[in-house]
Parts: C-alpha cells; sequence; structure tokens
C-alpha cells in the first residue's frame, strides 16, 4: 500500500502545489477521436453517492471500453454517517459497497482490461479502505498496487483552526466545539501523483467529486497548475459525471424521453489533451445524452457558474458550448469552452458536530378530510408529548416539522387550498436535546391508532428509530 499525505493547510505566502512525479501517456482508441482530434482518454463514473446501484461497475467495466473507472461515494451527510461508524468500531468509517459489491467481484476483470480505479470511498478511514480491498484481490491471486491519499482529516488542527476566528461559509456560524470530523476537500494533483507511482488503485478520504476524473486527466496528459483552461475542462468533465446517471437521463426534467430506466447507462467521458471532451455511454443501455441532460447536470450544484470554485482552478462555464453528435448510434454530445482561472488560495472544509437528536414519524390516513385529520392528529401527539415533557422536567422540542404529504404542502404558499384529501401521509419529525425526549414522542405515536382520528392504518417502518 502506498500512502501519500497531502498538505491541505494553505496561506496567501505559500501555497501548496503537490509535484507531478512522472508522466506516460495511455492512450485509449476512442470512439470520437476524430471529433476530438487524436488519442483521448476515457473515463467511466459507476457511482454518484453512496447507495447507488452496484449494476453499474459491471456495465461500464465490460461495455464502456474504458481507462479510468471513477467512483463518487461522499456527502456531507455520508461523512457524518462514516464518522458514526467508525466511532462504533474503528475498522470501519467507510463505503463497504465499493469494496464487498461493486470492485472486489470486478478485480480480475478490471485487473486484465488494464483499468485504474478512482474513489473516495475511504470516508475517514481510507487506510481500512484499501486494507479491506486488499484481502479480496489476495484471495483472489491477484496483485494489485493500492495507494491511499490522506491529509484531508483536520482534527488534529482544531485547536489551532479555533484560534483564526473559523466560520461558517453560509451563515457565519463560529466553528462549533463539539466536532466530530473536519475534513478538507482537497483537488486532483495528490490523485495524479499517485498514478504518477503507479497505483491500480486510489483511495481518498474528502475530495472535490470533479477531481476523480481531473486526477488522471492530469497524469495521462502532464497538466500543470497553469494550465487553467485544460484544468477547467477536465473539472467539467468530472463535474459531469460525478452524479453517475443523473447526466444519462436520470431525474431528467423530460422524463417521458427517457427509456428503460432499469438499464440506465451511466456516463462516460472521452477526453482529449486540449481539453474538449464527449460525454456518452455505453452501447445498448437505456437512458439518455443529450444537450437537456449535459446541461442539467451542468449547473447542478456550482453556484456561480462564472465562479465554481475548485481547488485546483475556478472555472467559468458560462461560455460552454454542449453540441449534439448527429449520426452517432449511441446518444453523445461534444463539451467544450469552459474558462480557467487562477485557483484560490485556501481550501473549503466540511465539519459535522453533535447538534442532539431527531425522529421521523411517518403514518398512512385514508378517508374523507384526510389533511385535517392529519393535521389534527400530528398537533394532538406533540401536545401530549410535550404534557409529558412537562411533567418530567424537561425542555421543550428544539424544532418540530409537520407534514401532509399529498396536500401540496411542498408548494406552501402555492399549494391548490381546495383539495378534498381523501388519502394522505402525515410526516412529522422532531428535534430535542436529550435521546429520552425522543423516546417518549416515539412510543407515544402508536396509540393514535386507537385514540385520535380514524383511517390511520400503519407507521411506515414500526416505531421511529431515535
Amino acid at each position: 500500500m502506498l500512502t501519500l499525505a497531502h498538505q491541505v493547510l494553505r496561506t496567501k505566502s505559500q501555497k501548496c502545489i503537490p509535484i507531478i512525479c512522472g508522466y506516460k501517456h495511455y492512450s485509449s482508441n476512442g470512439r470520437f477521436n476524430k471529433e476530438l482530434g487524436g488519442d483521448t482518454v476515457r473515463i467511466g463514473c459507476a457511482s454518484g453517492f453512496w447507495g447507488d446501484t452496484a449494476t453499474s461497475a459491471r456495465q461500464l467495466v465490460q461495455k464502456g471500453q474504458i481507462n479510468y473507472l471513477v467512483f463518487d461515494y461522499l456527502s456531507e451527510i455520508t461523512m457524518s454517517l462514516l464518522t458514526a461508524a467508525k466511532k462504533k468500531d474503528s475498522k470501519f468509517g467507510y463505503a463497504p459497497d465499493f469494496v464487498h459489491f461493486a470492485v472486489g467481484p470486478l478485480l480480475k476483470d478490471i485487473k486484465n482490461s488494464g483499468i485504474k480505479v478512482i474513489s473516495n470511498a475511504g470516508g475517514v478511514n481510507p487506510h481500512s479502505c484499501a486494507n479491506a480491498l486488499e484481502e479480496i484481490a489476495k484471495k483472489n491471486g491477484i496483485n494489485l498496487n493500492v495507494a491511499v491519499i490522506t491529509g484531508d482529516d483536520l482534527m488534529s488542527k482544531t485547536d489551532e483552526l479555533s484560534k483564526e476566528n473559523i466560520t461558517d461559509m453560509n451563515d457565519s456560524l463560529a466553528l462549533p466545539k463539539s466536532l466530530t470530523s473536519m475534513n478538507a476537500y482537497f483537488g486532483a494533483f495528490p490523485i495524479a501523483r499517485a498514478l504518477d507511482k503507479g497505483a491500480d488503485v486510489v483511495i481518498t478520504g474528502r475530495c472535490v467529486d470533479s477531481a476523480l476524473a481531473l486526477g488522471p486527466l492530469v497524469h495521462e496528459y502532464k497538466w500543470n497548475p497553469a494550465d487553467l483552461d485544460k484544468l477547467a475542462m477536465g473539472s467539467l468533465a468530472g463535474h459531469l459525471i460525478e452524479c453517475g446517471a443523473q447526466s444519462t437521463g436520470g431525474i431528467f426534467t423530460d422524463w417521458q424521453q427517457v427509456e428503460d430506466w432499469h438499464n440506465i447507462g451511466f456516463p462516460i467521458v472521452e477526453c482529449s489533451q486540449d481539453g474538449p471532451f464527449v460525454l456518452l455511454k455505453p452501447d445498448k443501455t437505456g437512458g439518455l445524452v443529450s444537450r437537456g441532460t449535459a446541461s442539467e447536470q451542468l449547473v447542478y450544484e456550482i453556484g456561480d457558474p462564472q465562479n465554481y470554485i475548485l481547488p485546483d482552478v475556478v472555472c467559468d462555464f458560462s461560455q460552454v458550448k454542449i453540441q449534439e453528435i448527429k449520426g452517432s448510434e449511441n446518444e453523445a454530445v461534444l463539451v467544450q469552452g469552459a474558462i480557467g482561472k487562477r485557483a484560490p488560495d485556501s481550501y473549503k472544509v466540511c465539519a459535522t458536530y453533535m447538534d442532539g437528536y431527531k425522529a421521523t414519524a411517518v403514518c398512512c390516513l385514508g378517508g374523507k378530510n384526510s389533511a385535517e385529520k392529519g393535521r389534527k392528529t400530528a398537533n394532538a401527539i406533540l401536545n401530549r408529548v410535550r404534557n409529558i415533557f412537562k411533567s418530567l422536567k424537561l425542555e421543550d422540542f428544539r424544532r418540530t416539522h409537520v407534514q401532509i404529504l399529498g396536500n401540496e404542502d411542498t408548494y406552501g404558499e402555492h399549494a391548490n387550498s381546495s383539495l378534498n384529501l381523501r388519502e394522505g401521509v402525515v410526516w412529522m419529525s422532531v428535534h430535542h436535546n436529550q435521546k429520552m425526549a425522543l423516546e417518549i414522542f416515539s412510543r407515544e405515536i402508536a396509540a393514535a391508532g386507537t385514540g385520535m382520528a380514524p383511517g390511520l392504518t400503519a407507521i411506515v417502518g414500526g416505531r421511529p428509530k431515535v
């Protein structure tokens, strides 16, 4: 196992730029060499989040003609879940699906095909993730070079960072004292360096999602930190595939145009040395690659499209052109025009902290005036629990949320108030500082089945877990 520690603290006077240690171009026989003007590199993404389908990796390995297979597992909420898992058992804290269901069963095919794998499945424990994968490789007699990139975990620097009066980027909240995890989002150059050193698999902790694809391109084409437009294009390629099937027809606004969700094709980018690339999917798969699907993913979670801030480059996507390639049996689009600006002097950091407990109850109900019944029932449950709190000298809920699904509550002031709902779902969520208080709430829900409104049929999933 190769471990690369990446220094993530930057100052304006000393900006960290990892050194590229070598260069070996690995060209592919891409389908779109003509459109892109030469040899290309193909990168497929098999996961947009922890919980994505395990069928995608096999599809890309067997049908995608890819050079690199990347997996994105980490959202901000996932970091909290992995931190909790590691607290229970120090061997955990990574995405086990990556090891046991996605890559493990395909290791021989991946190795024989010369495909390199990059994933942030390491979560808050990348070494354990690598150890688990190496065990599977060893059992199958596969020689696997696994690289682990560390340095994103900043918990050891909590005191140092607290003195700098760092605040939340959105609401200026001070750095909490009850931190459970704190990780910086690093970029593509540590990944490229691991590939330079001969890694078959690169496992990272927290990095920006697009870096999983930009890293192989930096490695292949020897891009350096001054190649800003190329880095912006590579980042855009990574951004378009980072959410898996979202760019190949998943959750597309015009969903009626998308066929065969059960066999949806996962995204591939075929990238040129100059930056332009083609977005496509494997042959004979469902889904859709079009100007529309690519455009919707382009604007997903980027904030200002002229200043999408990443660790390696600030991207201007306002001049991007997405052109459908006609005459192609497999839907594909040509993407070009991203502009790069100098990288920032700092990293974004995700910190998680304990902030009390919550419980969520979901109950089905039927009959006339279901919305009114559901709301009255929910309020009665909350009032009964509050009376119990008072008798036990417990403080009130910190927050409560009641919503009647089916009654257009999600539309707020634009809801159709003339609906006479004959069936619906009561959704209640509560937040409290003490676990014991919410255990009381959890026990009191079922009593509504015989002591409140008629028509409550079930508590979905049984008694709520705190």
